[in-house]
């Protein structure tokens, strides 16, 4: 039963996406050398590669079973998807946007007519309309900043992760249509016929999710201070204690911590009489 995956061919979340398939286990077979299909690792799952945009259509139609793309190319395509996962990344926003001279400040100032620039028409028109704004629609293809600057539209619905190309476009956020991230989606139908290996995919990818900013940290303590050190590190479920057969009285400790809060816990547990003490990286938590 093959699993075809659609991936972006290109653009600011391809590396990403082919990297999270890598660390899950599904490596492309000549990832160097990137073709309309490539085979991975795994003979049942092969990798397609198209424009993000067409990923929410071509998962809808069951041209792919998966597919990594936006959130805001899902919800503009207007296609029935099975949103799995949350992937973590690529976090941006719609936003409305107005010249920073303009007095279009708000919503409110949005006139009857006024016209709206933008690549996103269908997000766009449905928002605004949820809110009683009557517009026309521009489509464009791509440099939406300028439109507002030649005459072509009051404001413009662009997507920004930080707001600095705006801004350097001299363009003033008025509005958020939409907060978008990646996401993995299935198509309805493969996510029923072939539920077993898209889980498994499903699996995979999770764990690499779950292991981001985790870290394993283990080490040796003497019996009597194991109380303190389960204080110190309770871990996802509790740190998991055993016997060091080779030396008695001593106790092997290990638990997932949080990256951020490593520093500060070996020290801890250096002062506690914790030693071997070993930090190591993990790929996946399943």
């Amino acid at each position: 039963m093959q699993i075809k995956i659609a991936l972006p061919s290109k653009g600011r979340i391809s590396d990403p996406s082919v990297k999270l398939l890598e660390r899950a286990g599904i490596g492309l077979k000549d990832n160097a050398n990137r073709k309309l299909f490539s085979q991975t690792h795994d003979e049942e799952i092969c990798v397609m590669f198209t424009r993000a945009a067409d990923i929410p259509e071509f998962v809808a139609d069951g041209a792919a079973d998966l597919g990594i793309t936006g959130l805001d190319l899902i919800e503009e395509s207007e296609v029935e998807v099975e949103i799995l996962e949350d992937l973590n990344f690529g976090r941006a926003k719609l936003v409305l946007a107005s010249p920073e001279e303009s007095q279009i400040n708000g919503l409110s100032d949005i006139k009857y007519g006024s016209v709206v620039a933008t690549e996103f028409p269908n997000l766009t028109e449905k928002y605004l309309k949820s809110k009683g704004l009557l517009v026309k629609i521009v489509e464009l293809s791509g440099s939406t900043e300028i439109a507002p600057f030649i005459g072509v539209a009051d404001v413009v619905a662009d997507i920004t992760s930080t707001g600095t190309t705006l801004k350097m476009n001299h363009l003033k956020i008025i509005d958020t249509i939409l907060e978008s991230s990646i996401k993995l989606i299935a198509n309805k139908e493969s996510f029923h016929e072939k539920r077993d290996k898209i889980e498994a995919i499903r699996t995979g990818i999770r764990g690499v999710l779950d292991a981001e900013g985790k870290k394993l940290v283990m080490m040796n303590v003497a019996e009597e201070h194991l109380d303190e050190v389960k204080q110190a590190m309770p871990g996802l479920t509790g740190p998991t204690v055993s016997n060091v057969l080779s030396d008695n009285g001593i106790m092997a400790v290990h638990a997932v911590v949080d990256e951020k809060d490593v520093f500060n816990l070996v020290n801890q547990l250096k002062k506690i009489g914790a030693r071997d003490i070993l930090v190591v990286p993990i790929e996946r938590i399943i």
